[in-house]
């Protein structure tokens, strides 16, 4: 059996391999033929590496841990498109390789909906990368020689479908992080989808890069074809916070006696 287990794992039977002693158990129990067996062992096989497809898939996609959109408060921004949002997440941007631009202040949930989105992507069989700006701006001015420089821009601009940019504009960029990250931007440009996540109002982005030039060039870019989301209001996490420092103080008080 041992022998038996060994071969099974060597041709890629990872799951039989595993679950031998099982699987004889059961197959003798049901009184499986041969085919019956056959079909079971394929069947469980290919959902077992459906499943280490998928898990690869969400490593590379540097999704991270995120809340799902069923945990979103959706009646506590003051303005959200809600019809916008989930026709993003249905991903029906994809098909015309068009862009969708989340606009909000810090705590209203633009990280998440885009998670979320790059979530839906990898279920659906598509390549998505999430990243932050500065994530990606750093790992592009890292590489030492033009020609690894030129990889890693094929890779953002290519490889991955849809790339998700997040916190584009929480700081300041130098002339060369603005140029790469137009150069990503640019070669995406009407082939593959962006979805971005901003803090500043478009107006607002030439404070942030090194002339009004590349502001407008970037803009011009993102924009054209974009679906854009802008949510108002109150921070979520210092809702969460006053929340959490209520109760705090509600556990401190003392007890009448």
């Amino acid at each position: 059996m041992s022998s038996l287990s060994e071969i099974l794992l060597a041709i890629g039977l990872r799951y039989a391999s595993q679950n031998l002693d099982d699987l004889i158990a059961m197959a003798t129990k049901k009184r499986w033929g041969p085919a019956e067996l056959l079909e079971h062992v394929a069947e469980e096989e290919r959902k077992e590496r459906l499943q280490r497809s998928l898990e690869r898939r969400l490593t590379r996609s540097r999704i991270g841990r995120f809340k799902p959109m069923a945990d979103f408060d959706w009646h506590w921004p003051k303005k959200i498109d809600r019809a916008a949002v989930e026709s993003a997440l249905s991903l029906d941007f994809l098909a015309d390789a068009r862009n969708v631009v989340l606009v909000a202040a810090h705590g209203l949930g633009k990280t998440m909906i885009a998670q979320n989105i790059a979530y839906n992507a990898l279920q659906s069989g598509h390549t998505p990368l999430f990243t932050t700006a500065s994530q990606m701006l750093l790992d592009l001015g890292s590489q030492d020689s033009a020609r690894a420089l030129d990889r890693r821009l094929k890779y953002y601009a290519s490889k991955v479908n849809p790339l998700l940019i997040d916190e584009v504009g929480y700081l300041s960029y130098e002339n060369r992080s603005a140029d790469l990250l137009y150069q990503v931007i640019s070669r995406r440009y009407e082939s593959k989808s962006l979805v971005l996540s901003t803090n500043l109002a478009f107006s607002d982005w030439p404070r942030v890069f090194p002339n009004a030039a590349s502001a407008i060039a970037l803009i011009d870019r993102v924009i054209h074809h974009s679906e854009i989301i802008a949510i108002e209001g109150e921070s979520y996490r210092k809702r969460q916070a006053e929340e959490a420092k209520r109760e705090r103080k509600a556990k401190r008080r003392p007890v009448d006696s």
